[in-house]
């Protein structure tokens, strides 16, 4: 029994390790960094602050997401697994500044 625990415990931490954290704000309708650069072929959690006053959406075709984010809020974003390659994204409310793109290498 004590041995399956720490299997289970060991599987677990695994797990949540293997999705690693990135971070992006909106300040002044555009996103900080511009470009994320994550493993191909590894599924990754993307962080996203709204630290605008008003709200934004994060949206991409390439990524098949979309996820409105309210002003100050934050929203996580599960990608991939991703092919290596470039996956722009916008914020649909300011799509002229709003602009960035997930690099998985």
């Amino acid at each position: 029994m004590k041995n399956l625990i720490y299997l289970l415990c060991a599987l677990s931490l695994s797990v949540w390790a293997a999705n690693p954290e990135f971070a992006l704000v909106i300040r002044d309708h555009r996103f900080e960094p511009a470009e994320i650069r994550i493993p191909a072929g590894q599924k990754i959690k993307l962080i996203v602050h709204n630290q605008d006053a008003t709200p934004e959406e994060f949206e991409s075709h390439e990524l098949n997401r979309e996820k409105m984010i309210a002003p100050g809020g934050k929203v996580i974003i599960f990608i991939g697994p991703l092919a290596p390659g470039r996956y722009p994204f916008v914020g649909e409310f300011h799509e002229k500044t709003a602009r960035g793109a997930i690099i998985a290498e």
